[in-house]
This record gives structure tokens, sequence and C-alpha cells, in this order.
């Protein structure tokens, strides 16, 4: 039986769609975890201190509890200290990455043909992400190794959250609520306007 476009069909109500797409949609996932082995990979290789941080620190957190709770991500991204980035870049470079700057982000293509989507992106220790950001970045601390990465301490990642607090920082947040590694607690160890914001997300944590 055929199946009908839901754009000339008002009667339909779904679609269908094959293993093709699926295996598309898994392979994007795999993607984003070969492309962060293989940054982390040559950064180690190089000696490079580094933190995972964003949505595949996140993801790893909450697999420490409850890893169907991850959430998948398209970013890949890392923080470095400033004064290693040409020892970063080079290393990045060797694996097969493409130095680019956007709006004064160093990120860093799959190659010569990558997409501004599937790049790796720096930021820096102890510096503003954002002049407009409330906070600067932690100072690189790592305290706990997922698989062969190094990730940033929860504490110090739920800072950078509260501080971009975009909507997807915001859903990353509530997923650290949603398994229990974050609640009311922890207003205690945050600034005041993060305190806020941290409420106002235990407040209505489905959003």
């Amino acid at each position: 039986m055929e199946t009908q476009n839901p754009s000339t069909d008002a009667s339909a109500t779904v679609v269908g769609f094959g293993d093709e797409l699926l295996d598309r949609m898994v392979r994007a996932v795999e993607l984003v975890r070969e492309r962060l082995k293989r940054s982390t990979a040559a950064l180690d290789a190089a000696g490079v201190p580094y933190a995972v941080i964003g949505g595949n620190a996140v993801a790893a957190w909450v697999s420490t509890v409850d890893p169907g709770a991850a959430r998948n991500t398209v970013d890949v991204d890392l923080m470095i200290n400033r004064s290693d980035f040409e020892a970063a870049k080079a290393a990045l470079e060797t694996a097969g990455f493409v130095h680019y700057e956007l709006m004064d982000v160093p990120m860093f293509l799959d190659g010569p043909d990558g997409s501004l989507r599937d790049a790796v992106h720096l930021l820096f220790a102890e510096e503003k992400v954002k002049e407009s950001y409330y906070a600067s970045a932690p100072r690189l601390s790592v305290n706990k190794s997922v698989e062969s990465y190094a990730l940033l301490q929860l504490e110090q990642l739920l800072t950078m959250k509260l501080t971009s607090f975009r909507r997807k920082d915001q859903v990353h947040v509530q997923d650290l609520i949603g398994v229990g590694l974050v609640d009311d607690s922890w207003k205690e160890r945050l600034q005041p306007e993060l305190a806020d914001r941290l409420q106002e997300l235990l407040d209505d944590p489905e959003g």
C-alpha cells in the first residue's frame, strides 16, 4: 500500500520510514562519537590537557545514573587552556581536522568538506565565552574519566550551562535534574544569579 504524503492528504496521521532512514539516524550518532574519540585521542597523544564539555559531557554524566536518559547531541565541545591552543591546533590538524574561526570561536571542521554543524568547538578555560556572560568558563580541572575521555566536573559543567542558559542548556540542566544528579541543594554552591536560574528549572522540570 502506498504511503500518503500528509502535506497533500489531510486525513493522514502517520507516514512510513524504513531501515535506510533508521540506519542514517544511527550513523549520525556514531559519527559524533567517532569525532569525539578522534579529537580527544589527538589531544591525549599531544599531551594537551582538555575536558569534554557541552552536550556530550551532560550525556556522560547522565549515563552514570541512567544510560537510557542520555540525550544525543551533534556538538563536540572541548575546553582547553589558551596557552595550549597552538599545540591543540597542530594535534587536531594531524588528525584530519581543519581550523576555522567563526565569531572569535575556534572550531575544527571534520575534513576540508566538513560542515560547521559537524565541527569540534574549542572553548578556553577561565575566559568568558561571550562578553555578556555572567561568569567566565571554569579553571580546567578534571575529576572523572568516562571511557577514555577527560570529563569536566559536574559542578563546573552545571555552572557553564546555567551561565549560557540557552534553550538547549536549559534542557541539559533538566536532564541532570531528571536523573537526580542536580537538586535544590546545589543552589548553595552557586552565585545568586545562577541559583535563581537553577530554581527556575527546578520549579518547571518539564520545561
